[in-house]
């Protein structure tokens, strides 16, 4: 049996059309691994994981980028910020103010965007009406993989060798799609495990 690459069901458009000026489009995946979100760490190409699920920032950054709160956001590209977030209200974390003894968000890296200031500030303008760790149908990509392994591929006719780095969620499918970057011609192959043609 031929394996085919089939189209993930949650693939959707990447948004390119609305871009200006950020990477190359990239196909959409159910899971991504910490080194797939790693390597999207520039002010333009910005990406990162909040509790389990990756957000690219990216057009974000972007329209926003002569603002200072695109700063920490922009130093913290390709890593984890569930540390700046409360995890029962999955918003920003904020404490008591040590000076006016009121609640303020508590950003140590520095005020991010969509975080309102902790004193009055007449230039400060929301112009947002969800704030963008909420708004998960434009900025949400994806979830982050809770574990990821490593297979071995050989191509017995060329006795090509590959290790690839997966989501241990994904399906054969979906690891299937992933080899095609290294290798186009996988999807007509005949995949074995053991000697056994493996249904893909």
């Amino acid at each position: 049996m031929r394996a085919r690459i089939p189209t993930p069901r949650e693939s959707r458009p990447s948004r390119i059309d609305e871009a200006k000026h950020i990477p190359r489009p990239y196909k959409l995946r159910r899971f991504y691994t910490p080194k797939e979100v790693a390597e999207h760490n520039t002010a333009c190409n910005v990406w990162i994981s909040l509790f389990d699920k990756v957000y690219d920032l990216t057009l974000l950054i972007n329209k926003n980028h002569t603002r200072p709160e695109c700063d920490p956001i922009v130093l913290a590209a390709g890593t984890d910020i569930s540390h700046w977030f409360d995890p029962t209200t999955n918003k920003p974390r904020t404490r008591i103010s040590p000076d006016t003894g009121s609640e303020e968000f508590y950003c140590p890296n520095g005020r991010f965007l969509h975080v309102p200031p902790t004193e009055p500030d007449a230039e400060w303008d929301p112009d947002f009406s969800v704030p963008w760790w909420e708004d998960e149908a434009r900025y949400c990509i994806g979830n982050l993989t809770k574990r990821t392994r490593f297979i071995r591929i050989i191509n017995t006719l060329t006795k090509h060798d590959d290790i690839i780095e997966v989501a241990s969620e994904e399906s054969l499918n979906e690891i299937l799609d992933r080899y095609t970057d290294k290798n186009v011609h996988a999807a007509s192959y005949t995949w074995k495990r053991l000697g056994k043609v493996l249904d893909m």
